[in-house]
């Protein structure tokens, strides 16, 4: 009996030449699994093309509620924002994968687990750590790093060998996309002087003549309900997605730092990830307690970091998001956004049934509860430190200070 390999379908290019290149070249079975996260497409039509390219099973699996409750839910716990900047589009989907992978090899009784990843990029990383950390003995499989062929070739050995896909060797973009945005790299974005063209967008180009509002509701930092109405997270996210890209918001264009060590160009359009991380961000902000909210805010870059390089599966990962999952018991309330056409999104109210925020103590009017005479040794105590090193050892640089 052949040895048995489970394989990461997109049903694209790449992994259909390795469906064929596997069994033509290693001598290995293939099993193809289609994980539907949200990219959309005919996955009927990608199952069979993959028997077509020669595998001897396809699967198709729709994760998008896991990928929402799962993997979305914890991000957003967190404020999850690489770089401070990337919502961990395809960092969030890849878990979601491994996962699937890991428990068809199982089924399917196979020793390893292959994908389409090539030497340079994030999501190799992401695939083999992930696999090691839920299946160790599972051997990995890397065809496109392997093989050497450029992407000419590879449209050569699929024609040579009369694989089942639509080709297009004026294809310019490399494109990946789920629930949580949209990722876009390749072509004249490998310059980073080049503005992104308009053909590159296709979830914020602008549809919205008038600024508009929405109402976002949360329940223990989870998102129930827009405008009003209960939504399950993943309609909710397609609509929150709907209306921030009609605007045009959602755009994000930066240089960031890869796991290998590379320096890349990456565009991204994430709507709905923005829209509710700023939401749920403002929201924390009147239900958190300060020294709370200031600890989790040190945390967030790292559990974000650990997302980003493929560490999901990691103890460390899954012990922050125990500490983010306690910070949300009480993050429950509304936040009102403003979207503004060319692309513009503001918080403009916010209520929780259980708020910090206390009028009679924050207000300077005939309301105001909060005991002056109480701040006159409070503040005395406060800066007592820095009051004796002043006094004792601090006076030259006092000095210096003070001319400055």
């Amino acid at each position: 009996m052949k040895r048995r390999v489970v394989l990461a379908y997109s049903g694209g290019l790449d992994t259909s030449v390795a469906v064929h290149w596997m069994g033509a070249e290693l001598g290995l079975e293939v099993v193809a699994v289609a994980v539907d996260v949200g990219q959309g497409g005919d996955f009927e039509a990608i199952r069979s093309r993959a028997i077509a390219a020669g595998a001897v099973e396809a699967v198709v699996i729709d994760a998008r509620d896991e990928l929402a409750m799962d993997f979305v839910v914890p991000a957003l716990a967190a404020n999850a924002l690489y770089e401070g900047r990337y919502p961990l589009v395809s960092a969030l989907s890849r878990p979601v994968i491994v996962r699937h992978l890991v428990a068809e090899a199982r089924k399917h009784g196979a020793g390893a687990v292959a994908h389409g990843c090539t030497g340079k990029g994030n999501d190799q990383v992401r695939f083999e750590v992930g696999t090691r950390a839920l299946a160790p003995d599972l051997e990995i499989v890397a065809p496109v790093r392997v093989w050497g062929m450029t992407r000419e070739e590879t449209i050569g050995y699929a024609e040579k060998h009369e694989l089942p896909i639509t080709i297009s060797r004026d294809r310019i973009y490399s494109i990946d996309e789920n629930l949580w945005g949209r990722a876009i790299e390749c072509g004249v974005l490998e310059d980073p002087w080049q503005a992104p063209p308009a053909e590159v967008f296709t979830l914020t180009r602008p549809r919205a003549a008038d600024p508009f509002e929405l109402a976002i509701g949360f329940e223990e930092g989870v998102p129930v309900s827009l405008d009003g109405e209960p939504l399950g997270l993943v309609d909710l996210i397609a609509a929150v997605g709907e209306a921030a890209g009609s605007v045009g918001f959602g755009r994000i264009d930066m240089v960031e730092g890869r796991r290998v060590g590379i320096k890349s160009r990456e565009v991204y359009e994430s709507p709905a990830a923005l829209a509710l991380i700023a939401a749920h961000s403002d929201l924390e902000g009147l239900t958190l307690e300060r020294e709370l909210m200031h600890e989790k805010i040190r945390l967030e870059h790292r559990f974000a970091e650990l997302a980003y390089d493929g560490m999901w599966f990691s103890p460390l990962r899954e012990a922050l998001s125990s500490f983010m999952e306690t910070t949300q018991r009480h993050v429950t309330g509304e936040v009102r956004l403003r979207l503004l056409p060319g692309g513009g999104l503001e918080v403009v109210g916010r209520r929780s049934p259980r708020p910090l925020y206390d009028y009679g103590l924050a207000t300077y009017d005939s309301a105001d509860s909060f005991r002056h005479a109480d701040a006159e040794g409070f503040v005395r105590l406060f800066g007592l430190g820095v009051q004796t090193w002043a006094a004792k050892q601090g006076i030259g640089l006092v000095d210096d200070l003070a001319e400055r």
